[in-house]
């Protein structure tokens, strides 16, 4: 599949659906608490997509044969959970846990596709400071999204900023391109050295998603087929916004 780039009627699209899911996560932010489960976000996110006649871009989502395709329209990565997390009535959030939501729809045949990490309650000052160097990663990594830069400047930013905190960047799983569909090229790495690759230009459309851990950066993959967690079980931290390199600069659509 050729890298696609988006004229302004296809960015406005994009702009379309990644406001369905910037609305989501927040309705999830205000839902957080413990005594919450999972399933009760996965619940509110159905019914708010069916009242505004999304579809879920992750529902039954199959990328291999030999997958099971995934069976919620919300990933909750909850603590060592790094990404794909599966929600579950019986998964109930606890005083001091963070949790990561990613979240994708598709509306009028375009993608919209975002994440964020949420603290219940009171979190330790560890979890804390993951938070904070995370989504200060992303920011970091978006203000490299100029006409001309190269596609590993993204990538250099995010690894810049984690590494100097003291943390460090998941490997295995990287960030993509968008637009008809969810998984376009190119793929986004959120560590390399700055200055090579892809020339960025104008209609790029990248969902930019830095993970990150308090400990090593190798994961393990549970018997689900799905969930991903940090091997050495300590926390992981997700932010990521879909970003368009406009003339006027990057337009992120899920702000």
């Amino acid at each position: 599949m050729r890298i696609k780039i988006k004229n302004r009627t296809e960015i406005d699209k994009l702009r379309a659906a990644n406001i369905i899911v910037r609305d989501v996560l927040s309705l999830c932010g205000d839902l957080i608490k413990p005594g919450i489960t999972t399933w009760d976000l996965e619940k509110a996110s159905r019914e708010y997509i069916e009242k505004v006649g999304a579809k879920s871009a992750f529902y039954k989502y199959q990328p291999a044969k030999t997958m099971q395709p995934y069976p919620a329209v919300l990933c909750t990565s909850k603590n060592e959970k790094v990404v794909h997390g599966i929600p579950s009535k019986k998964e109930v959030l606890e005083e001091g846990d963070i949790l990561s939501i990613d979240f994708g729809v598709i509306k009028n045949g375009y993608c919209g596709d975002a994440a964020r990490t949420f603290a219940v309650g009171n979190i330790s000052e560890t979890a804390r400071n993951l938070m904070t160097t995370t989504k200060a990663s992303l920011e970091a990594a978006i203000k490299k999204m100029l006409h001309g830069n190269r596609l590993s400047d993204i990538g250099h930013a995010v690894q810049t900023v984690v590494e100097n905190d003291g943390f460090n960047v998941i490997r295995d799983f990287v960030g993509h391109g968008i637009g008809q569909d969810m998984h376009e090229p190119p793929q986004v790495p959120n560590f390399g050295r700055p200055g090579r690759g892809l020339k960025l230009q104008n209609g790029l459309v990248l969902a930019i998603e830095p993970m990150v851990t308090e400990g090593d950066w190798q994961v393990d993959i549970r018997e689900d087929g799905w969930t991903v967690v940090t091997k050495d079980r300590k926390l992981a931290c997700h932010f990521e916004h879909s970003v368009a390199i406009t003339e006027e600069g990057p337009f992120v659509l899920s702000a």
